[in-house]
């Protein structure tokens, strides 16, 4: 194993040979310590490093995590460049085109709203309105979306397990049938919002919103626990999983 690998453990602070879940497990925790909506937003320097920060800890657990699921070397590329701003805009604009003819072929481009690559591995501040969009039976397992603008949107079915969802708008949106499994929904606007028959087991949504959203059906825990946290959230005429309406 080279030195080079040697060093993307050490990013996640972990030691050589880490397995995967540990690897998961420290990206985890790093993302949620260093992402830049945690941070004072007056204080741009110290959100620049931030970003730059959790642009680093991305980029070793994608190696790490390519290295693992192959089981043999791989050729590890030099930290890339920071990119201009019209760079990262056309990548932005490839990479949702990408996602949107797998998804969808209905989804069509209506106003001049930039596009963004909801799939991104790292904190991206340009790109974060996405109203309306299609991402039915997306793969979004471990994705980052905090502060994006998804009012609207059709994600029903859509794994979003292990993502990181902070401060997200997901006013109105559908959700059916989605998996939210450990999902991070701190301070998320759900207003509305249909989650009918979701997975909501381990999801925080600390902070959140969820003023007359439909979770009927939805998986919470176990007959004699609940698995979600719920700390300061708004629940006015929430409908809950056994068809009640919180008053």
């Amino acid at each position: 194993m080279s030195h080079n690998l040697e060093q993307y453990y050490k990013v996640l602070g972990l030691e050589l040979g880490a397995s995967l879940e540990e690897i998961n497990q420290a990206y985890k925790d790093l993302a949620f310590i260093w992402h830049p909506d945690r941070l004072p937003q007056e204080n741009q320097r110290l959100i620049r490093s931030a970003v730059e920060k959790l642009k680093e800890i991305n980029h070793a657990r994608d190696l790490l995590r390519s290295f693992h699921r192959s089981n043999t070397p791989v050729n590890i590329p030099p930290k890339p460049k920071p990119r201009t701003y019209s760079q990262t805009y056309q990548q932005a604009n490839r990479s949702y085109s990408s996602t949107q003819k797998t998804y969808s072929t209905k989804t069509k481009t209506q106003n001049s709203r930039p596009n963004c690559d909801p799939g991104s591995s790292y904190y991206r501040p340009y790109y974060q309105d996405l109203r309306g969009v299609d991402l039915s039976r997306a793969n979004l397992q471990e994705k980052d979306l905090s502060g994006r603008n998804l009012k609207g949107a059709n994600l029903e079915g859509a794994d979003l397990s292990d993502s990181f969802l902070h401060k997200i708008v997901l006013e109105e949106a559908n959700l059916q049938g989605a998996n939210l499994f450990r999902a991070n929904l701190l301070q998320a606007n759900l207003r509305k919002a249909n989650l009918r028959e979701t997975n909501l087991i381990g999801a925080d949504f600390s902070g959140a919103d969820l003023s007359g959203a439909d979770l009927t059906g939805a998986r919470i825990g176990t007959s004699h626990k609940i698995m979600v946290k719920l700390t300061g959230v708004k629940l006015t005429g929430t409908i809950l999983p056994d068809g009640s309406i919180h008053p």
